[in-house]
C-alpha cells in the first residue's frame, strides 16, 4: 500500500479485434471477469477515486466512468480522459478524494493478475525515490505502460505537453519522457488476453491453481480420517503413518526439486525403509536422506 492517496484509472474500451471483436473486460478467467478482478484490486489497495475508460459496462458505484474522444482512439486518449475528468471535478468542488490523489494506478483492463499487479506496483512505490514520476513493470525488456503507477502530476504535465492531438498516439509518446523506475516482471503478471488461445491458456492456468489450492486446503480432520483408514486396512499402527513427517518430506521435495517428485520421493523413502525392516526409526532415517538429496539438488 502507498502510503499517500492513491487512484486508479482502468482503461476498459479496446475493440478487441483480435478476439474477433466482444467486450474482453467482462471475459471471465477463473470465474470472474477481468473487469471484476481489476475492480477488486485496485479496491483492495485503497484506491479512489477509481474512474474506468470506456462504454459503461457495471453500474457498480466505486466506478466512475468516463469516455476518451473520440471512442476508440486509443490509452493515451484514454489516460487524459481520466485525469480531464479528475480536473473536472475537483473544479466543480468535488471532494479531495476526486482530485487529490498522489498516485495513479493505471491498468489495462484484461490482465487477469490484476491483483498481483497493483501489489507489486505500490510496494514499489511506497519507497520510490522523490524524484521518480512513476513505477512501470516491464515485460522482456519491454515497458508495461498500462502496467504503471505514475504521480498524478506529472500525468497531467506529460498531457499538457504533448503537442497535437492525443488520439491514436502511443502511450510511449505520452509518458515516455517522465522519470520512470523500471521494474522487471519476472513471473509473468502482466500477460493479457489478446487472442481465443491466450484466453483459453490463462482459463487453463487458473484451473490447475484452484485444483492445486484445493489440494493445499484439505481439511486435517479428512487427512487424519484417511491416515485412520490406511492403518485399519493393513492393520498398521499410528507411529507407522507419519503424516507430519510424510507432509515434510513432500514439501521439501517440491521446493527443491519440483512438485511432482514429491509423491515419488515419498514412495521411495517408504520402499527404502521398508527393505531395512521397517522400523518407525528407519522411516524416519529414509526421510532424512531423500530430504538431504533433496536440498543438494536445490543447490546444485
Amino acid at each position: 500500500m502507498i502510503a499517500s492517496t492513491v487512484g486508479a484509472i482502468l482503461l476498459v474500451g479496446g475493440r478487441a479485434t483480435r478476439m474477433g471483436g466482444g467486450v474482453k473486460p467482462l471475459l471471465e478467467v477463473g470465474g470472474r471477469t477481468l473487469l471484476s478482478r481489476a475492480l477488486a484490486a485496485v479496491t483492495d489497495a485503497g484506491c479512489a477515486p477509481i474512474l474506468a475508460v470506456g462504454p459503461e459496462l457495471d453500474p457498480d458505484p466505486r466506478l466512475r466512468w468516463v469516455r476518451e474522444d473520440p471512442p476508440f482512439s486509443g490509452p493515451a486518449a484514454a489516460i487524459a480522459a481520466a485525469v480531464a475528468a479528475l480536473e473536472h471535478r475537483a473544479g466543480d468542488g468535488g471532494s479531495d478524494d476526486d482530485g487529490g490523489a498522489e498516485w495513479m494506478l493505471v491498468l489495462a483492463g484484461d490482465l487477469p493478475h490484476a491483483d498481483r499487479v497493483v501489489t507489486r506496483l505500490t510496494s514499489a512505490a511506497s519507497s520510490a525515490p522523490p524524484h521518480a514520476d512513476a513505477v512501470v513493470l516491464t515485460a522482456d525488456g519491454h515497458p508495461q505502460w498500462l502496467a504503471g503507477v505514475y504521480r498524478t502530476h506529472a500525468l497531467r504535465a506529460s498531457i499538457r505537453a504533448a503537442t497535437g492531438e492525443l488520439a491514436d498516439s502511443s502511450c510511449r509518446a505520452l509518458l515516455g519522457r517522465l522519470d520512470i523506475t523500471w521494474l522487471a516482471d519476472e513471473d509473468g503478471i502482466t500477460a493479457d488476453i489478446d487472442t481465443p488461445a491466450d484466453l483459453a491458456r490463462m482459463r487453463a492456468a487458473f484451473e490447475e491453481e484452484t485444483v492445486s489450492e484445493s489440494s493445499r486446503t484439505l481439511p486435517p480432520e479428512a487427512l487424519d480420517e484417511w491416515a485412520l483408514a490406511l492403518r485399519e486396512r493393513f492393520d498398521l499402527d499410528a507411529e507407522d503413518v507419519p503424516i507430519g513427517l510424510i507432509l515434510d518430506l513432500a514439501r521439501d521435495v517440491a521446493n527443491g526439486v519440483a512438485r511432482p517428485a514429491a509423491p515419488f520421493s515419498a514412495f521411495v523413502a517408504g520402499l527404502v525403509a521398508g527393505r531395512a525392516g521397517g522400523t518407525p526409526e528407519q522411516v524416519r532415517e529414509a526421510v532424512a536422506a531423500v530430504v538431504e538429496l533433496a536440498g543438494d539438488w536445490k543447490e546444485s
